[in-house]
């Protein structure tokens, strides 16, 4: 048979505080990291419409200084890029097929409040003034 010794007895856990306490801090820790959590996650598929759009562009590049125009359809394109997983793809539209264009891609039902935005970008790269990507999302280019 045990023998308990009195200066233990009582002591055998974590109090109902203790615990409170601790669910409290666990509580507002996952309010600070969730959010930044999912803003790293919208970045990163962010960067995926970026990583595509700069291979568009040179993929443009190489088309105009065969042909002295831009191309007017991905297709014609000398690039095999899969299309990005987290956006659809517009189509190419200029008013000067020799000298400019613009291609712009749009992330519909974005996670975590970001909503519905847009990247567009042109011979020149990206266009900042006519996209509605947040600024928080841009990646460090």
């Amino acid at each position: 048979m045990k023998t308990f010794n009195k200066i233990n007895a009582g002591k055998g856990g974590f109090s109902l505080v203790e615990l409170t306490i601790v669910v409290v801090i666990l509580g507002v820790l996952a309010m600070m990291g969730v959010p930044r959590y999912q803003k790293v996650v919208e970045r990163a598929k962010a960067a995926e419409a970026f990583t595509y759009l700069a291979q568009i562009e040179g993929a443009q590049e190489r088309y105009n200084a065969r042909s002295g125009e831009y191309a007017q359809s991905i297709g014609q394109l000398d690039v095999s890029i899969p299309n990005p997983k987290h956006f659809s793809i517009g189509s190419f539209t200029s008013y000067n097929w020799q000298t400019q264009w613009e291609l712009k891609v749009s992330r519909s039902g974005a996670s975590s409040g970001f909503g519905n935005y847009t990247v567009c970008w042109n011979q020149d790269g990206f266009q900042r003034s006519r996209s509605s990507i947040e600024t928080d999302l841009l990646p460090v280019l």
